[in-house]
């Protein structure tokens, strides 16, 4: 339809945009409404024994800051910065935004402006011969804004809207999760480093101890007091002690290079240090609540993808109902281009349209088939993430409790095999026993040294294991209760050197 404007279509339109946009209002939005699933998991984890505290427990963010150490901070900074798959976990995060912002003007109308010029020759011919036939040049110039809007009758564009709300809260998530997977990623890392460090500490004092031994042996050798053969296993020790502070240094160069992957700094160049030095974390609670779980933004990732999943459906619903359109124009028409913007060259059009399926042969029906299976697909994710969740943070407890005792264990170790082995050098020096006695008396304490190390570097891997599996840590008036016993525990910590 096309006629000169005038204020009539302008009450029209008006009061029909009304009229349907409270339509649009009013009409019920298809499709299931979300409901969180129900727990299934205890109240508290089974690593403790108390009842849980009433109050829910926020987590740490920066909980890599309990261990005391400004290089560990600033690695974990540098991978926060530059870290590839943090950077593309947040480069997703951009994009989810786009979509999101997209479902979101679907609810306004899209104007469009036009513009066309042109001439075309019309056929005039009425009689049959030639003679009569006689052609016309028309012009013709138009000039208009046009809309098209869908009225959200049955809630299609709200689930839609939903739905990617939802993946946007998703992909956000997902880059917290990797965020705390890369700092617990530069943590372990960081320790692997550390514990090889204090390796090689531990091994450079056996190869000087080996060192002197060697020498006695042959001072003794010398003045016919000791064999070859003590000569020639003195020498084997002290091999065996140089190669593996061989494989020391190669594995702390593997770590460094994974630091340097990490913080994305190929360059990267850490300061000796030693693992012995670092302070324990603060201890859990007993009672710890299994409801510290929502703060794991994987458990969170999982649960918005089930409301995206669960929106979708009610989008593969609305289309088996009618779908409504609005269209108008609003401009000028005329055959010459200084006539075109007068007012009899005014021209509107408005129109309203209603599409329903009537014989798809199941389509729209497989699409809500398969939007429920992805639904529920959703959902057995969701409830595998958040038990995968309570069984890492029953992991990690047990772990940090087991360790705890292995490496008050392995310090009376020590302490014992450094009294063996001051016995064994001074019997062998005295002359009342062989040197084989010193031999398996240094590879003891050498031993029971770095066994140590690792046991210590296993106690704070767990306690990073602990950081993660909750997503952070737990309530903060325990954290210093946690370290003042914590300080009492690393005062208990050997100091002595091998090797002996």
């Amino acid at each position: 339809m096309s006629r000169p404007a005038s204020h009539a279509p302008f009450a029209l339109s008006q009061g029909l945009v009304a009229t349907l946009t409270l339509l649009a209002l009013a009409g019920c939005a298809v499709g299931p409404d979300y409901k969180r699933p129900e727990a299934t998991l205890p109240e508290a984890y089974v690593a403790t024994t108390e009842a849980a505290p009433a109050a829910q427990a926020p987590v740490e963010k920066e909980w890599w800051k309990l261990f005391q150490d400004a290089t560990l901070n600033d690695l974990v900074r540098q991978a926060q910065e530059h870290n590839h798959d943090l950077l593309l976990a947040v480069a997703q995060v951009e994009e989810a935004e786009g979509v999101a912002r997209e479902a979101g003007a679907a609810f306004f109308p899209q104007i469009d402006a036009n513009a066309s010029g042109g001439r075309n020759e019309i056929s005039m011919k009425t009689d049959p011969l030639p003679a009569a036939n006689t052609q016309r040049l028309r012009d013709s110039r138009k000039a208009s804004l046009s809309t098209s809007f869908e009225i959200d009758v049955w809630g299609k564009l709200r689930r839609a809207n939903e739905a990617a709300r939802a993946q946007l809260l998703s992909s956000r998530y997902a880059r917290d999760t990797v965020e705390l997977s890369v700092a617990s990623l530069v943590t372990n890392a960081y320790l692997t480093l550390r514990a090889a460090d204090a390796d090689l500490a531990l091994t450079r004092d056996t190869v000087a101890t080996r060192e002197k031994a060697l020498d006695i042996v042959k001072s003794k050798q010398e003045a016919g007091s000791a064999s070859p053969l003590d000569l020639h296993q003195a020498e084997s020790t002290l091999a065996t002690a140089q190669a593996q502070a061989a494989s020391l240094r190669r594995q702390r160069a593997v770590a460094e290079t994974q630091l340097a992957l990490l913080t994305g700094k190929p360059d990267l160049k850490i300061a000796a240090g030693d693992l012995r030095q670092l302070p324990l974390p603060p201890v859990p609670p007993a009672g710890l609540p299994s409801s510290l779980l929502e703060a794991r933004p994987d458990i969170r990732q999982a649960e918005e993808t089930l409301v995206a999943a669960n929106a979708k459906i009610g989008v593969a619903k609305a289309a088996l109902y009618p779908s409504l359109s609005l269209t108008g124009s609003l401009g000028s028409e005329s055959a010459a281009l200084t006539n075109l913007f007068t007012s009899a060259a005014g021209a509107w059009s408005l129109g309203l349209a209603a599409t329903m399926p009537i014989f798809d042969f199941g389509r729209n029906a497989a699409r809500i088939d398969q939007a429920t299976a992805k639904q529920k697909q959703a959902l057995i994710s969701y409830q595998k993430t958040v038990q995968t969740a309570f069984k890492e943070v029953n992991d990690a407890l047990v772990g940090l409790r087991e360790n705890g005792e292995g490496e008050r264990a392995q310090e009376k170790r020590v302490q014992a095999t450094q009294k063996t082995l001051e016995l064994a050098q001074l019997r062998y020096e005295a002359g009342y026993s062989a040197f084989l006695e010193v031999l398996d008396a240094q590879r003891s304490a050498n031993d029971a040294l770095l066994d140590y190390v690792s046991t210590r570097q296993a106690r704070l891997t767990s306690a990073v294991d602990l950081f993660k599996a909750l997503g952070g840590g737990w309530k903060d008036d325990f954290k210093a209760e946690s370290l003042k016993n914590s300080g009492n525990d690393q005062a208990a910590a050997p100091v002595a050197k091998a090797g002996q």
